[in-house]
């Protein structure tokens, strides 16, 4: 299949059409109602927001700043639990409606898309002409636009940060333009605004690398805690066959790492399905999950139905099935009670074993109830601005349960601490998706680049109008940032 790109002119015609439609619909500037509410995934906690604008174009997203002037939050498929997608008494744009393939050149492995769209979309357009995404997550649930401003990773292989497959964005700023950037056209806003959180404006449209759908087969190994890395490099690192890799640390002592291979093969497949089912039923694995969380004996659960069937299962499988998995497989039957949440240190391969074992004591320590640390590995990236990985790191990914009351979140907000400062002191960085319990001085130590951004926030947004919680918490006035 292969479909010539648009022409850009006939495009910013059809956005303007589009843009006018929604501009008449835009809520007028009233004050923001306590009644309107916007949270995310966790549900932990809420922000009275303005409203809400569901985008249709990038036209329609430079109409809808033209005539709100207020502060302005955007929300994809609100997947980052700390507030990176709303603020208070802000009009929220809603992306997901921007959803639409815009062309696709099979021969050249490269698609674009509105940001809006979910990976899991782009995966069933994907799928018919043998194509995959090059980078994502683990779990397709995510929007591509959202994906890009938190610079994601995934398992794959030598791939590292998304940023590294992004070849063009298209941008509305806070006065309604709508830019085009790459590494060749305003290199330094595009570097920005790749893991900028939203902070210098809407991301509208996304161009990005793909890869050839392959057979994969699974090959799964228990190695030693010291021998992992030695083992990582010649085992995964060395081998091109291999294209998605991770290690699992299991509580409660986390020191030995389930290593889990994905190898090109020519084997026959042992299930046929190509794409994993959406809107699935995943009781079983969520029961799974509460026992192994909640039960006397869980580790043990765990090892018998999950570590035991990975070692002793064979399986090969397209990619684009291990890579449409859906986190609804994740997700606790209810929130009132619990909330799953994730957690990621980035940590320079030298200091893998020295973190690791510091981590796996203040796990110990402060009693977290942790389902598993998985281990994926990052080159280094050169792209992006706000960057977690300025080298080569190993990437310690813990999903853990947590009480949905005040006291476990003040908790929670003391053994992270624990934990970022670890990840500091071996000379790694945290991520900024998950909940802001890092301080000022942590966030400072951890990305210092931070004063670069918010000098060019104050040249592109000068007003401070792309707010969200993370940047209310950590950045810097723009209007008092020095260039």
């Amino acid at each position: 299949m292969h479909t010539a790109t648009p022409d850009s002119a006939r495009r910013r015609l059809l956005q303007a059409t589009l843009g006018a439609g929604l501009a008449s619909q835009l809520p007028a500037c009233t004050p923001a109602s306590p009644q309107q509410q916007a949270s995310d995934v966790a549900q932990l906690d809420h922000t009275p927001i303005a409203g809400v604008v569901n985008a249709a174009s990038s036209a329609g997203i430079a109409a809808a700043l033209q005539r709100w002037q207020g502060a302005v939050c955007i929300a994809g498929a609100r997947y980052s639990m700390g507030g990176q997608t709303r603020a208070p008494s802000a009009l929220q744009l809603d992306m997901q409606r921007m959803d639409k393939l815009l062309w696709l050149d099979s021969g050249q492995l490269r698609a674009r898309v509105q940001a809006g769209m979910r990976w899991r979309q782009l995966q069933t357009l994907l799928d018919p002409c043998n194509l995959a995404v090059k980078v994502m997550q683990s779990y397709s649930n995510f929007s591509i636009g959202g994906s890009v401003s938190v610079n994601c990773h995934g398992r794959y292989v030598r791939s590292g940060a998304l940023a590294g497959s992004i070849r063009a964005l298209q941008l509305v700023t806070a006065d309604g333009q709508i830019l085009e950037l790459s590494r060749q056209q305003q290199p330094a806003l595009f570097a920005a605004v790749i893991g900028g959180y939203g902070g210098l404006g809407v991301i509208t449209e996304v161009e990005l690398d793909l890869a050839h759908n392959e057979a994969i087969a699974r090959n799964v190994e228990q190695i030693t805690l010291a021998d992992y890395p030695a083992w990582f490099r010649e085992h995964v690192a060395q081998q091109r066959d291999v294209l998605l890799h991770n290690a699992d640390l299991i509580p409660p002592h986390f020191n030995v790492p389930l290593a889990i291979s994905w190898r090109r093969s020519q084997a026959a497949l042992t299930d046929p399905r190509r794409l994993t089912p959406e809107r699935a039923t995943y009781s079983k694995d969520q029961n799974l999950i509460w026992a192994a969380s909640e039960l006397p004996g869980g580790d043990q659960l765990r090892d018998l139905y999950q570590t035991r069937r990975l070692l002793q299962e064979p399986r090969v499988i397209m990619r684009n099935l291990e890579a449409s998995l859906d986190a609804a497989a994740l997700e606790p039957r209810t929130r009132r009670m619990s909330s799953y949440l994730l957690q990621e240190y980035f940590i320079p391969v030298g200091a893998f074993g020295p973190f690791a074992r510091s981590m796996a004591a203040i796990l110990r320590r402060h009693q977290v109830n942790a389902l598993n640390i998985s281990i994926r590995h990052a080159p280094a990236d050169d792209t992006s601005l706000m960057r977690w990985a300025r080298e080569e790191v190993f990437c310690f990914v813990l999903y853990h349960k947590q009480r949905s009351w005040h006291a476990a979140e003040q908790h929670s907000r003391t053994w992270t601490r624990r934990l970022i400062d670890a990840a500091l002191d071996h000379g790694g960085r945290y991520y900024l998706p998950y909940r802001l319990h890092a301080s000022q001085a942590q966030f400072q130590r951890a990305y210092p680049q931070a004063e670069r951004f918010a000098a060019l926030k104050q040249q592109w947004d000068p007003d401070n109008r792309f707010r969200n919680l993370l940047w209310d918490t950590y950045l810097p006035d723009p209007r008092t940032a020095i260039g």
